[in-house]
């Protein structure tokens, strides 16, 4: 196994037992070894439901937080800040059942936000992930925008 494959596979497991999404039913389903793109889950379960018996909507907001910083972290390289600076959710259907968000990150993008960074000071790109239930309806959608610069040299 490559050493990036290793190093994906590593970032599920460690997420997968990170207390706040084990103890909230979250699990990373995939990491591309390219960095390129993630899957997340989020389970039915009791202890993860609100008053009115679905998806407490921290559990959703908490689905989508880490992967797109961390997608692009591995994807701009080591002369790179990459934060989460802003993000916001619409809930459009409240469920009672498991679901999804995918996320990616094209090469393109990553060429681009390198491109803008020889002449600006940083970018502010927005990203917009569906969550969605097992048959590809979307329960909300979710707007992460990141903060990117060059490292400053020491």
């Amino acid at each position: 196994m490559a050493k990036w494959e290793e190093k994906a596979k590593q970032l599920r497991w460690g997420m997968n037992l990170w207390p706040p999404f084990w103890a909230s039913g979250i699990r990373v389903q995939y990491v591309a070894t390219d960095w390129s793109s993630a899957k997340v889950r989020l389970r039915m379960y009791w202890f993860n439901r609100n008053y009115v018996k679905v998806h407490y909507g921290g559990s959703l907001f908490s689905m989508t937080d880490p992967f797109y910083m961390l997608l692009l972290l591995k994807k701009m390289g080591k002369g790179y800040i990459v934060w989460d600076k802003k993000a916001e959710i619409k809930y459009i259907k409240a469920v009672q059942e498991d679901v999804f968000a995918e996320f990616n990150v094209d090469d393109e993008q990553v060429a681009l936000y390198k491109q803008r960074l020889e002449t600006e000071q940083s970018v502010e790109p927005v990203f917009e992930v569906d969550i969605t239930n097992e048959e590809g309806e979307v329960v909300a959608k979710v707007w992460k925008t990141l903060y990117i610069a060059k490292k400053r040299p020491k």
